[in-house]
């Protein structure tokens, strides 16, 4: 099989569509269809800071209730899946924009949409092993990780990656770069932390190009190892950016 995973969309539902079709998909019976066959995987994020949290959320509903969702979740699905189950969770890092854009729908709507949003969270794999040589993870994965049973430390790296406990000034978590010892056969292709470019390094591949700060929205292809980008609609931030050294 022949994917296309595409990096942290936040809310960038404009881009994601424009992506889609240049990566040859037509929308079909409510969801994307490539004529090769080709399968879309999503990196998580896709909700958040950005304007269009909800259609995006919509649009991966209807792949989840057709078969078809490959979609490994991310720290602010977390975070919102606390807020929908009625847990204190703050409401800052863009979480705030979804659910102004939530609390704009009528109040039946917002049950509905809380308890879809549940189910969708609920029924999502830790990380995607979509092949022997592939697995997509919304913070990366270590190598001693890959195949060993589920516990809290592997669930925290998936969402958080390699955090340190240590914050820098603007209050984002220091992390380090595990990609650059990752030894493993299988590529990893994972986003969360947003660059300029996408930073490819031993079989493992960050496609976070920063969408919803103005950079773009990437896809890489598999096994073809070709990436395809958009670019953004969003203002430029060129702060929000981490350059790997």
């Amino acid at each position: 099989m022949k994917y296309d995973i595409i990096g942290d969309i936040h809310g960038c539902f404009d881009e994601l569509m424009e992506l889609l079709e240049k990566l040859g998909y037509t929308f079909e019976n409510g969801i994307h269809i490539h004529p090769e066959g080709r399968l879309p995987a999503f990196v998580g994020d896709a909700m958040d800071r950005g304007p269009y949290s909800l259609k995006v959320l919509e649009l991966l509903f209807t792949r989840q209730d057709k078969g078809t969702l490959l979609y490994a979740p991310g720290n602010h699905c977390n975070k919102l899946y606390r807020f929908m189950k009625g847990n204190s969770v703050q409401l800052a890092h863009g979480l705030e924009i979804t659910i102004a854009e939530w609390q704009a729908l009528p109040k039946k709507e917002q049950q509905k949409f809380r308890k879809r949003y549940i189910r969708f969270y609920e029924e999502l794999p830790q990380y995607l092993v979509l092949r022997d040589d592939l697995i997509v993870a919304h913070a990366g994965l270590k190598q001693g990780m890959i195949g060993e049973p589920m516990s809290k430390n592997i669930r925290v790296f998936t969402l958080y990656g390699d955090i340190t406990g240590k914050f820098h000034a603007d209050g984002r978590p220091v992390r380090r770069d595990w990609a650059k010892s990752y030894k493993g056969e299988p590529w990893i292709v994972y986003g969360h932390t947003p660059t300029e470019e996408p930073y490819i390094i031993n079989r493992t591949a960050n496609i976070d190009t920063g969408c919803v700060f103005g950079g773009t929205l990437t896809a890489f292809r598999f096994p073809e190892k070709e990436l395809v980008s958009v670019p953004s609609k969003q203002p430029y931030q060129p702060e929000r950016f981490h350059r790997f050294i």
